[in-house]
């Protein structure tokens, strides 16, 4: 599978000889150090299909045959979908969306401007933003307080609020293998039965290998009893230079991609042709406080993540859009936009980070609405200069020395097909208009158009057998 035709703008970080070596290393490792599989019922799925399992050690090696063969399963045609009607988001389009970052503990309060702890209504509130913007199509719990408690009914209520709150594509994880009949049971209620769900693709799943080389047990067993759905699976490994990854950005690319590979021989010998998502998300630290951080070495990392899915004829999904700082402003705009910009040129089908200030700690409404302007520009800036049709040579030659185009009808024509890239967010007129309007404020107008698609947003309602149905499952989890 390669990618779409209006891809036009070119990006590397990684050339092809770089990329065959890192995947000659991957199979070396996986075949002589291999990783320790902490599942026993992945373990006797991998010793089934060929790979050297010692249960002592927990430790299971991959020979190359299983690996490229799984490869080659992994290769599935996939296109995200949903319940909203005609709403789809192929992979390898050449198009990017928008997937939610994950689980702030913290909010940037829209009245007061201060960081508190987030609670459940910053959920509700968040899911409703999402939903209505068109950028997003990947929803992930965004907030720590997405659930109003901690029991079972708690959580699986939880995955029947999403159903109901957001339209699009809903990727999901959970270490807790008690709630998975209760998320197919929803999935088979919103949707009307397994051959729909697989059909459609709603809903995928989360796994996230422990790096160094640990494929662990809570997460991997969830997956293994959603099996017979066709769900497809995100792989996410996130080693950290020189902590759980060698101490060189090619050796954290090299560590990544043996954590993913390593599970992608698990679940392809587990339900083969299950959809793969490469979903690596490598770490790097800040050398002054240890803590996560982003900028260059993380951006370029994401987009190694990208050429290394690209390679393997797999779906991306990236990461980007982020910041050290809590509040927005000038360093969290410039170190958003770049942060988005490095790992859009790589063309993922799916963009981590939008809405997260802090190195994801908090979370803003106002930040996804900008956030989601940059996913614009950067998508504009990803499609090139198109120069078919484009030339135009016959009317310079009509209009010729000393003429004027802005009344052609080409110009016209061409403005109208987007050429030129036009901001909503934003100054961009005189500073005597800005003057005049009072010196509004980026902040300040993200802030209007939060409140305004808030107020005038509708998600579309389930039907009402549908929305019965889902109260009586609620009902009975509450009951056992």
């Amino acid at each position: 599978m390669t990618q779409g035709d209006d891809v036009k703008t070119t990006f590397e970080v990684l050339s092809q000889e770089e990329k065959e070596r890192i995947h000659e290393r991957t199979l070396h490792i996986l075949a002589t150090v291999g990783m320790r599989v902490d599942t026993s019922q992945g373990r006797d799925i991998l010793r089934e299909a060929g790979a050297e399992v010692d249960d002592a050690t927990r430790v299971v090696r991959f020979p190359t045959a299983l690996v490229e063969e799984s490869l080659k399963l992994a290769q599935q045609e996939l296109a995200l979908g949903g319940r909203r009607p005609g709403w789809s988001h192929p992979m390898f389009s050449g198009r990017t969306t928008l997937l939610l970052d994950g689980e702030a503990p913290f909010v940037l309060d829209r009245e007061t401007g201060e960081v508190r702890a987030s609670v459940y209504d910053d959920w509700v509130q968040g899911t409703l933003l999402a939903d209505a913007l068109d950028e997003i199509g990947v929803y992930w719990g965004f907030v720590s307080t997405y659930a109003q408690g901690d029991t079972l009914a708690d959580e699986v209520e939880y995955y029947a609020a999403v159903q109901r709150g957001f339209t699009k594509h809903i990727q999901e994880s959970t270490e807790n293998i008690a709630t998975i009949p209760w998320q197919l049971e929803i999935l088979d209620v919103v949707f009307g039965g397994r051959d729909e769900v697989a059909r459609l693709h709603p809903f995928s799943f989360l796994i996230t290998p422990i790096s160094p080389l640990v494929i662990e047990k809570d997460h991997l067993d969830c997956w293994l009893a959603l099996r017979g759905w066709d769900i497809p699976v995100a792989i996410m490994s996130m080693p950290m230079t020189g902590t759980t990854a060698p101490g060189s950005l090619a050796a954290t690319v090299l560590m990544a991609n043996c954590e993913v590979l390593g599970c992608i021989c698990l679940i392809e010998a587990a339900e083969p042709r299950t959809p793969v998502i490469y979903a690596s998300e490598m770490m790097t630290m800040n050398l002054r406080t240890g803590q996560w951080a982003g900028h260059a070495a993380h951006d370029m990392l994401s987009a190694a993540a990208t050429e290394m899915a690209r390679y393997y004829g797999l779906p991306s999904m990236g990461w980007g859009c982020d910041t050290d700082h809590f509040v927005p402003g000038m360093q969290a705009g410039y170190e958003k936009a770049l942060s988005g910009l490095v790992p859009m040129l790589a063309r993922p089908d799916v963009l981590v980070g939008a809405g997260p200030l802090g190195s994801d700690t908090v979370w803003s409404a106002e930040q996804l609405v900008i956030d989601c302007e940059i996913l614009r520009t950067c998508e504009r800036i990803c499609e090139g200069i198109a120069t078919e049709d484009r030339l135009f040579s016959e009317v310079i030659e009509e209009v010729g020395p000393g003429g004027n185009f802005l009344a052609h009808d080409s110009t016209r024509r061409a403005f109208h097909d987007g050429e030129l890239f036009m901001p909503r967010l934003g100054w961009h007129d005189s500073r005597s208009a800005w003057d005049a309007a009072g010196r509004p404020d980026l902040l300040e107008e993200a802030r209007e158009r939060v409140d305004q698609l808030l107020a005038e947003h509708e998600v579309l309602p389930l039907d009402d057998d549908v929305e019965a149905e889902l109260q009586r499952l609620e009902k009975r989890v509450r009951e056992t």
